[in-house]
């Protein structure tokens, strides 16, 4: 528990301060009572044991099914069953004590059987509610354990796939496998497979009953009522599953319309583009009003055929049994307990009409969540895959070719040494590749054909945590997240002191920028580090890579947000964050370029210069080119 001034020292039966934070006090001693007792009845959350492996896909994926998410709970489960069965047999006594009051109590002028069955239909009806409290209960705990399990494991494969899956699927639909899909999911185990358990067993019980009250009786009704429902119901079937996962399809959609337009929101407003966003979501918004419009006029084609199905069944059934009891044939308790039980039949199938519309959308998000689950990642860990050592950085590309799209290579047959401690920097017009040969490097993507050697070892033979521990990159764009400043300068190293942290605030120019932050390192930056300028961000990134101290960095137009200022104290940043290091400069400013050992000129996929700046220079070939170019833009600017 922490403490309530927000400061997050912990404290112990005695009061006392147990863990660093702000100053705190301790608790009264007249207080102190309460806290022991408040302590105790809170509940306790270990922490959880979670494995991240990049080799170790779902246990399940493609075969993910309501009974495989039960199955790890089934002695629970089983619980709830015997809670279901008590429930649903206890349902059906008030039929036959009704029977037995009629013709024992009332026909007989017996008041004390009267009593009796009156005390037994309330101790029925007590056993009833108790029973279902019971199964609620039972039936709740078992879904939150399981849309707990589901929901990491929903994280945790997001977290394994590649980032091709994330440039093809949109995010807001990626936000509803988390979001609707398992809540469809939560209600279905809470309360809808419960229900559907009671009621069909219901209906299996009241079958039984009537068969033993009147056995042709029970044969009309199994005779005219059972065929029609059946055929109903297989058409039901197939119609809503069709129109329920059209309904996740557009929900989908609706939800990732609203994620695309709130991380937008800037440049709406900047362009006058509300209106037309408006509109937009009309549209998207409409067709998912149109999936719920068909599943609705299923519904009601179902639904008021089963109720007049159930109607005309019991006509048919009291005319004949009221010429029974005139035969002699049945007593007048017997007919009434035997329509009250056959209310009780056709009660249960309206109930299940409602209860299938739970399961079926259930159903419809176990496909979305099992299409997720079983997706592969494109770059795999290799079963035989071996962990990384420490490397010195040499980097090799042997004939590689990749393309984002098949048969639309982005790069081709590209082949490069890269000494250990050098720095590369590729320069060259946008789109010639300079990003993807970096995203080789550290394993975002992998390579057509050909492959990319790290001290001689394939990066497909090595274990990709491994790899990556040993890489650190700097993007163009740097993503920061919501939380303390402190915690996004360790991100890759959580555990560093306070005294590493500042060192690298140091060594990247960021410490009169901490400074001026109301909070220091503990100022919360907001969602995508907005709350910070482009290039503030880009020096906290700086600040991260430094940190983790990799043996090889890539830094992918790292300088392209910064202004002159910013850019200079980078250049001096940067000259104690490559030492030693092998480095890969994706430049877009060749004042940057210039700093590396060699330099390799990218265009249309291909390498087509290699060499140092001067070299270049005196070659007269492309580099030349863009020298001239960005040389006359800076005297321009200048």
């Amino acid at each position: 528990m922490t403490s309530p001034t927000g400061g997050g020292a912990a404290f112990n039966g005695g009061g006392r301060a147990t863990a660093p934070g702000l100053p705190f006090a301790g608790v009264p001693p007249e207080m102190q009572a309460s806290v022991d007792t408040l302590l105790k009845t809170e509940p306790e959350h270990p922490e959880p044991e979670v494995v991240f492996e990049h080799g170790r896909p779902d246990p399940d994926g493609a075969e993910l099914s309501l009974r495989r998410l039960i199955r790890p709970y089934w002695p629970i489960a089983l619980l709830g069953g015997v809670f279901v069965a008590l429930e649903a047999l206890t349902l059906q006594a008030g039929p036959k004590l009704t029977q037995i009051g009629i013709d024992d109590g009332i026909t007989a002028k017996d008041s004390g059987t009267l009593v009796l069955v009156a005390i037994a239909y309330l101790v029925s009806l007590v056993v009833t509610g108790a029973a279902q409290a019971a199964r609620v209960k039972v039936t709740g705990r078992i879904a939150a354990w399981v849309m707990n399990d589901l929901r990491v494991r929903v994280f945790t494969q997001l977290q394994r796939l590649s980032l091709n899956f994330y440039t093809g699927e949109k995010s807001g639909v990626i936000m509803t496998r988390m979001t609707s899909d398992i809540e469809n999911l939560q209600a279905l185990l809470q309360d809808g497979l419960a229900q559907l358990a009671v009621q069909g067993l219901t209906m299996v019980v009241v079958t039984v009953v009537l068969f033993t009250f009147d056995v042709r009786l029970a044969l009309i009704t199994v005779v005219l009522v059972v065929p029609v429902l059946t055929a109903l119901s297989v058409w039901f079937h197939r119609a809503s599953g069709k129109g329920y996962v059209r309904v996740r399809d557009t929900i989908a959609a609706v939800i990732a319309d609203l994620s695309e337009s709130l991380q937008g929101v800037r440049i709406v407003t900047a362009h006058n583009r509300q209106q037309h966003n408006i509109e937009q979501h009309r549209q998207v918004t409409g067709t998912y009003y149109d999936a719920n419009v068909r599943t609705g006029r299923i519904n009601s084609i179902y639904t008021p055929s089963t109720q007049v199905i159930g109607v005309v069944g019991q006509l048919a059934l009291l005319a004949i049994g009221a010429g029974m009891v005139a035969d002699g044939e049945l007593t007048i308790g017997e007919l009434v307990t035997f329509l009250l039980s056959l209310g009780a039949f056709f009660q249960p199938i309206q109930q299940l009409v409602q209860l299938y519309n739970t399961y079926q959308q259930g159903q419809s998000s176990i496909v979305k969540l099992r299409e997720l689950l079983s997706t592969r990642a494109e770059v795999e860990e290799a079963p035989g895959a071996v962990d990384l050592p420490k490397v010195e950085g040499e980097i090799v590309f042997e004939d590689v070719t990749f393309g984002y799209v098949p048969d639309r290579p982005v790069i081709s047959e590209v082949s490069l040494d890269i000494r250990a401690g050098e720095t590369v920097a590729f320069v060259g017009p946008t789109g010639a590749g300079k990003s993807t040969l970096a995203k080789l490097v550290t394993r975002f993507y992998d390579p057509t054909s050909g492959r990319i050697l790290i001290d001689g070892r394939d990066l497909r033979d090595v274990r990709i945590e491994s790899l990556r521990r040993q890489i650190g990159v700097v993007p163009q764009e740097p993503f920061l997240f919501a939380g303390p400043l402190r915690d996004n300068i360790r991100f890759a190293v959580p555990d560093a002191s306070d005294g590493r942290v500042r060192e690298a605030l140091r060594v990247v120019g960021l410490v009169d920028v901490v400074e001026r932050l109301p909070d220091g390192l503990d100022t919360v930056v907001q969602e995508r580090g907005q709350s910070l300028s482009s290039g503030e961000r880009q020096l906290v990134a700086l600040a991260r890579a430094f940190l983790a101290q990799p043996r090889v960095l890539v830094l992918d137009e790292a300088t392209s947000n910064l202004d002159l200022q910013s850019e200079t104290k980078i250049e001096q940043a940067l000259d104690v964050l490559l030492e030693g290091r092998t480095a890969i400069l994706i430049a877009h400013r060749l004042s940057t370029a210039m700093k590396a050992d060699r330099i390799v000129v990218v265009d249309e996929g291909r390498i087509v210069e290699v060499g140092a700046h001067d070299q270049l220079l005196a070659a007269d070939g492309k580099y030349t080119q863009m020298y001239a170019v960005w040389t006359n833009q800076a005297a321009e600017a200048h």
